[in-house]
């Protein structure tokens, strides 16, 4: 019965039982059948300059980067204390930097392990929910947040001292707003908004006052009654957190709040800490996001001064702790696309600037810096915007060396003193590699490859990176995937994959992490990648088209990668389809509404349909505040442009949402309708931003369904799901 049930899967999958090679469903959604890609060394961080963590069989094993040798770390299965159920000790929420002890959050409480020993002992057993354990430098204290109030735990007695006394769900002591966590700190930030000094006496954090910040409703349906969460999410021309800094003093643990008005509407965050601890770094921003500054915090004198100042016509970049670096002679590095590029800037103490880099290329991060040497190692895409490389330069300025040696893209990690880097490597043909290198970029060892023995029997399908001109004549970066069997006599649909947020890139040399646009071109289906005017190929001056009027260059380049397929004579210029997630799923509606004529049906997943509806932050960033630009709004919604709308989209959304509200999702729907016009609209029940696990196989299944149906129309009577059991034989 099984084997039945899976020749019948695939024969409805149109792939042909007797095609051997062909990728099957299971395989690129369920994780199920021969393995294709399988993972590489499970590399846990650098312990030091010479050595690294690696998790192998269920043991954590430290490294020694030259010669390989191995000893062993962590055994979970040698701990002498019965470990409660759930708790794992090889995924820690922190550790020492000498591995000595791990921090976990189990049950809501924090425990501390000690791998020497082998034992667990439990910090807290309070209500309250603690949030991102972080040890500080010398090991000997545990920072932690709970409802809302900082706190730090001795690592040796474990005692608990508390450092803040007014958190509550309006005040947040060392713990991001959600405005902050997602478009400020950043989502690696795990919310987490305070900071260790180096030398373990001092913890920066940021407080945030939300109580002003609008809620908004995410409906939870399960259980009799349900469950309502509300949010504090400021959406365009809505109050914002007020943010201020703090640093508490681990000795007396007094505050100093630094003196920035926390009742102006602007953008503070904690920066990186100076060499010494002698005091620490912060940027500013105002709301409208053009007049971007950096300051020095000086413990000596308690006071601000000015470091750095970028006012735009457009919107200013602020840096992340990958695009910034403070030097121990008092000056820094930084990332900044002032010159229309993101390029390396050296700012000398006494306020000197010097550009190190230049040209109509990208620096992308800032990997390592020899003080010693004078030189810096950064990620760039200077041979071709659409690989990523390695370079080092000097600081005084001069030709960068490429390091990298592989056409492709790479990514890097330096160890502690830059003898050695991590390299994970792939191209566009290539799965994921991994590979040691020394500091001049030459390969210690291989350590390992994502291409299974059985890679190369699947026939995949051709997969090229090209140029697509627009229609003023800038060349679009493209990239497409064409069936196993293409031939080129025959017309094949086409379906357009796009995000297209200003400063994105969706065509790259990098090998995909899921096959599923290969398994989508098996279908009979071209999948096809454009980057227009406003992503990341073209640097800041490219982005700066999109200033006030998103949707604008994103839908005009996406029509000229259109009228090139429509000159392939292998492209059924009528079926062309365009799918998207978030900001992807936007320019996917827009396209299908605005542009009907060029688009035959659309996939919006979790999209934005209205900018009015998104959050403050990455809105008034390109559209500025609604009152400022009230036909911007109305040219850049997908919901001005249902009078034209014709059919053939297809949206879906998780109910519990909370980066783009299923709010977008209903009010599209409902301008639809209201037009006597349909659409099709899938809800996943619990879901947040993104469809995950079983949800996540059915959308991919319902997505293929909906492309055979508009192209080929092809019936779905006999679809069979892979979660369905068989169906029992009747009895004769």
């Amino acid at each position: 019965m099984k084997k039945k049930f899976l020749l019948l899967f695939i024969f409805c999958l149109g792939l042909g039982a007797e095609n051997e090679k062909s990728l099957t469903f299971e395989q690129v959604y369920l994780r199920k059948g021969k393995v294709l890609l399988q993972p590489l060394p499970v590399i846990a961080g650098w312990r030091d300059n010479d050595r690294y963590t690696e998790l192998r069989d269920g043991i954590l094993f430290l490294v020694n980067a030259r010669s390989g040798r191995a000893q062993k770390l962590l055994d979970p299965q040698a701990a002498k204390t019965k470990l409660p159920p759930g708790l794992d000790l090889l995924k820690p929420n922190d550790h020492t930097a000498d591995y000595s002890l791990l921090a976990f959050i189990h049950q809501d409480d924090v425990f501390l392990f000690q791998i020497k020993t082998g034992t667990l002992r439990r910090i807290t057993t309070t209500r309250a929910a603690e949030k991102n354990p972080t040890f500080s430098p010398d090991g000997r204290f545990l920072a932690f947040t709970a409802d809302g109030n900082l706190f730090v735990s001795a690592t040796g007695d474990g005692s608990v001292s508390q450092l803040t006394f007014d958190g509550s769900e309006e005040i947040l002591n060392g713990y991001a707003s959600w405005i902050y966590y997602e478009e400020i700190l950043g989502r690696f930030s795990r919310y987490r908004a305070f900071y260790w000094s180096p030398d373990s006496k001092k913890i920066a954090f940021l407080r945030f006052d939300q109580s002003r910040v609008p809620q908004f409703p995410l409906f939870e349906a399960a259980g009799p009654y349900g469950r309502l969460e509300m949010q504090r999410y400021p959406k365009p021309g809505f109050p914002n957190p007020q943010v201020k800094i703090g640093v508490v003093d681990l000795g007396s643990q007094n505050t100093e709040w630094i003196a920035f008005p926390p009742e102006v509407d602007h953008y503070l965050t904690f920066l990186d800490w100076a060499p010494g601890a002698k005091g620490f770094y912060v940027q500013w921003m105002n709301r409208g996001q053009e007049d971007w500054r950096i300051f020095a915090y000086k413990f000596a004198d308690k006071k601000l001064h000015p470091v750095y100042h970028e006012l735009y016509d457009t919107w200013a970049e602020a840096v992340s702790s990958t695009e910034f670096f403070a030097l121990a002679d008092g000056g820094i590095l930084l990332i900044t696309p002032k010159s229309g590029w993101p390029h390396l800037v050296h700012i000398q103490a006494d306020g000197a600037k010097k550009m190190i880099t230049t040209g109509k290329w990208s620096v992308q991060r800032i990997e390592f810096v020899d003080e010693k040497k004078g030189l810096v190692f950064f990620s760039a895409d200077k041979e071709d915007s659409t690989r990523t490389d390695l370079y080092r330069v000097s600081i005084a300025g001069g030709e960068p060396q490429r390091l990298t040696r592989l056409n492709g893209t790479h990514v890097v990690t330096f160890s502690a003193a830059g003898s050695f880097y991590l390299d994970r490597y792939s191209s566009i043909t290539r799965p994921t590699m991994l590979q040691l290198c020394d500091g001049d970029g030459r390969i210690v060892r291989k350590l390992g490859e994502s291409a299974s023995p059985g890679w190369s029997d699947v026939a995949l399908g051709k997969v090229e990176i090209f140029k697509i001109p627009a229609k003023d004549g800038l060349l679009l970066p493209a990239a497409w995937y064409l069936p196993g069997d293409f031939d080129a006599r025959k017309r094949y649909p086409v379906v357009i994959s796009v995000y297209g947020g200003p400063g994105s890139r969706s065509v790259v040399d990098a090998f995909p992490r899921r096959l599923d646009n290969y398994f989508l071109a098996q279908q009979g289906i071209i999948v096809l990648k454009v980057d227009h005017r406003g992503s990341g190929h073209f640097g800041k001056q490219g982005a700066d088209t999109m200033y006030r009027c998103l949707g604008k260059w994103e839908l005009a380049d996406y029509c000229s990668a259109v009228d090139y397929l429509r000159t392939q004579p292998f492209v059924d210029g009528e079926k062309i389809g365009i799918t998207g997630g978030s900001y992807g799923g936007y320019v996917a509606a827009l396209a299908l509404a605005a542009a009907p004529d060029y688009f035959l049906c659309a996939i919006a997943d979790f999209a934005v349909t209205d900018w009015t509806l998104y959050d403050s932050v990455y809105t008034e960033r390109y559209m500025d505040l609604p009152s400022e630009n009230p036909e911007g709004y109305r040219q850049a919604s997908v919901l001005s442009y249902l009078p034209t709308y014709r059919g053939g989209l297809r949206l879906t959304h998780g109910s519990m949402d909370d980066n783009v509200h299923m709010q977008n999702a209903l009010q599209l729907l409902n301008g639809i309708l209201d037009l006597g016009k349909t659409a099709e609209l899938m809800i996943y029940p619990g879901e947040r931003h993104g469809i995950r696990s079983k949800k996540a196989a059915e959308n991919a299944m319902a997505a293929i369904d909906f492309w055979k149906r508009h192209f080929f129309d092809q019936k779905t009577d006999n679809w069979v799901s892979p979660f369905q059991p068989p169906r029992p034989e009747k009895k004769q």
